[in-house]
């Protein structure tokens, strides 16, 4: 279901703090317009941790209305709360996303055993497809591969992994123990060939707001067995890849790399913060070189 790329969308904000719906329009339409197969929004790129219950369900409905049927809506539904995650996931099945992407609870550090229940009371309670989430280095804890093990034998509709924990030897272990169908995508743009090698099925991308062909064709010649060609363009755009993750955290860099292409305002919401303007001219030279600006 999720083989391919998938663009983890940022969201826009305008001058006065408001979401800027016609530059999320624009995203959405450079994604599907250059191959992408998916789009993510309200993740950790759309800046969930600080939208409003409101913005939240409004950012997931522009998305699915203007997506249009032209590829997968993977709405961002997690959250610490099991409650919450439940309420937001029935939302995005209701307005008509094609999926969930549920982050592993941050803050509470639940037990596996927790996690096992969370998701479970989450799966039970929507017919969406569910893609969990296990990003370690913002939640403290990782889903662990038994208990993924567990989540997929127990709930159908638990279908995929987004991983994003760094280590390829985790991909790994993820596909020798989980049944064939279930599908494991990259979170982190810098592995996506190294996962794919590994077992993996694509991707969730934050590169992709800025490069989404590059994206796209990059996880098509995987998927199509072109291992070279997925490599010759990481390696042309391992300057991105490495400057995104070296120069502020994520969706700061990619908000400035947006807003030095002309695609929407660098704008954050606090507490993140801006770019300063010595690293935002490092990246502008990276865009530069790569012709992105």
């Amino acid at each position: 279901m999720f083989a391919g790329s998938h663009t983890a969308l940022a969201t826009p904000f305008l001058e006065d703090g408001t979401i800027d719906a016609n530059a999320f329009r624009d995203l959405i339409d450079d994604s599907f317009d250059n191959g992408i197969t998916g789009i993510v929004p309200t993740g950790t790129t759309g800046e969930s941790p600080t939208l409003t219950n409101e913005e939240h369900s409004l950012v997931i409905e522009l998305a699915v209305k203007h997506t249009k049927g032209r590829g997968l809506v993977i709405a961002g539904t997690g959250s610490n709360s099991t409650r919450e995650a439940i309420h937001m996931t029935q939302h995005a099945q209701e307005v008509g996303a094609d999926a969930a992407l549920l982050v592993a609870p941050y803050y509470n550090k639940p037990s596996q055993e927790g996690l096992f229940q969370h998701y479970k009371a989450i799966a039970d309670a929507t017919e969406l497809p569910i893609m969990l989430y296990s990003i370690p280095g913002r939640c403290v804890i990782e889903i662990a591969v038994d208990t993924v093990l567990r989540l997929a034998k127990a709930c159908p509709n638990i279908v995929a992994i987004k991983e994003a924990g760094g280590v390829t030897s985790r991909v790994e272990e993820l596909r020798a123990a989980l049944p064939g169908q279930f599908e494991i995508l990259s979170g982190d743009d810098a592995l996506t060939v190294d996962f794919m090698k590994a077992g993996g099925c694509g991707v969730v991308s934050v590169a992709s707001n800025i490069i989404p062909k590059v994206m796209a064709d990059l996880v098509q010649a995987m998927l199509d067995g072109r291992e070279a060609d997925a490599q010759a363009l990481h390696d042309q755009y391992s300057p991105l890849f490495e400057g995104f993750l070296k120069l502020d955290t994520n969706p700061v860099p990619i908000k400035a790399a947006l807003d030095l292409a002309g695609k929407c305002s660098d704008r954050v919401r606090l507490p993140m913060v801006e770019m300063t303007e010595d690293k935002k001219n490092e990246l502008g030279t990276i865009l530069k070189q790569l012709d992105l600006i």
